[in-house]
């Protein structure tokens, strides 16, 4: 990148607190730059197999991944394999899928795995909730290693309300002690409890990673905000109750940070 492009990208007008609390965090040794997707990187779809992240993103990420000392990962509430299609990121990303329940590491081994039990949970839940899908317009039902997500973006308001009463009445009354998270226009069901805060904590024991920079968009990205500490950055894209330090309207402005932390970075400030 010439002084030109650079002096460009950490002049742009973000806040001061962020621009400092950015500078802050390009000069710790070890860092992890951990990122939702959906509406974080990639702005929001109505057919999510097409979502992808936006392209002055995409060059951030790429920027950051070149960096010593620097790993990024990306945490989803997606499968994993949904989310290896729509990244098309290279292989040295991290990928944590399903809320912390699928993980790729630097092993390419390390997978879910259910239990005989959890299985047919599994297939319960399965049963239950594509009755519900079937019965209501514009209602699909996506597949996750341990549960599923029932989408109602397409569906009117009445029928999405309707959708998620009778998907909570009927799963609870078959199943004892599922996880339901409730998204954008998303009601997920899983058999196997984690979260992204749990994510971020394993992320960090497993890079032991001095620093720590999350942003997302949803409310399960809640969870991983409250899992940072005190030297670690949040930030919150889009509206919405937040425990994030800092916050910018949408994924724009989010690969705007992202370059601008990535320029920080580059710079001789931190400990190689």
């Amino acid at each position: 990148m010439d002084r030109r492009t650079a002096a460009a990208v950490v002049n742009a007008p973000l806040p001061e607190p962020l621009v400092g609390a950015l500078r802050e965090l390009a000069r710790v040794r070890r860092l992890l730059v951990a990122l939702d997707f959906d509406g974080t990187l990639a702005p929001e779809v109505d057919s999510p197999e097409k979502a992808r992240a936006l392209p002055e993103a995409r060059a951030a990420v790429l920027r950051l991944l070149a960096l010593p000392n620097t790993r990024v990962a990306l945490v989803s509430g997606r499968a994993l394999r949904s989310l290896v299609e729509v990244a098309d990121l290279p292989d040295d990303v991290l990928l944590v899928g399903s809320h912390g329940i699928e993980l790729r590491l630097d092993d390419p081994h390390d997978r879910l795995a259910l239990d005989t039990v959890e299985l047919e949970r599994v297939d319960v839940l399965q049963e239950v909730l594509s009755q519900v899908a079937d019965s209501i317009d514009d209602v699909w039902l996506e597949s996750k290693p341990a549960g599923f997500a029932l989408h109602t973006r397409l569906a009117t308001d009445e029928n999405s309300r309707l959708a998620h009463l009778v998907a909570l009445r009927e799963a609870q009354a078959e199943l004892d002690d599922l996880t339901i998270r409730e998204g954008k226009n998303v009601l997920e069901f899983a058999v196997r409890s984690t979260t992204k805060g749990e994510a971020i904590e394993h992320l960090r024991r497993y890079l032991a990673a001095d620093a720590v920079f999350y942003a997302g968009d949803d409310v399960t990205d809640e969870d991983a905000f409250d899992a940072l500490q005190a030297h670690d950055v949040g930030l919150k894209s889009g509206d919405g109750p937040t425990l994030a330090g800092f916050r910018v309207p949408g994924p724009d402005e989010v690969a705007h940070v992202l370059a601008a932390l990535a320029t920080f970075r580059e710079g001789d400030v931190h400990e190689q």
